[in-house]
């Protein structure tokens, strides 16, 4: 994998991959932060950019949202596909989320689409 730099913008709902030298945005995950019944992070996109796919960016953001949701002591509701598989393809570092979570998840993204 390139040398990236991982950044989190909560304000923007983005997990940003920068490219070596911290300038270039190399691929993203889009999320929002659900409050109800639980916090959690739930992830909506993930996105390489065409010129740095193949490079294990995707993964690196999926982990590290994994990571971050670790430190907080929250769970992570994924409804973006790829985000979906490698939580099972690395349920040592992604546990599993409840149905209810789950659900209130997608909810939550049905009521609130702009942005998304």
């Amino acid at each position: 994998m390139s040398d990236i730099e991982i950044r989190d913008d909560r304000q923007a709902g983005l997990l940003e991959a920068l490219g070596s030298g911290g300038g270039e945005v190399v691929g993203h995950i889009q999320y929002f932060v659900l409050e109800s019944p639980a916090r959690a992070l739930v992830p909506v996109h993930t996105i390489v950019e065409p010129a740095h796919e193949g490079k294990g960016i995707a993964g690196s953001l999926a982990r590290e949202l994994y990571s971050i949701a670790a430190r907080e002591g929250i769970a992570v509701a994924p409804l973006c596909p790829y985000v979906v598989k490698w939580a099972e393809r690395h349920p040592d570092e992604a546990p599993a989320v409840t149905p209810e979570l789950l659900h209130a998840a997608k909810k939550w993204l049905a009521a609130h689409p702009e942005g998304f």
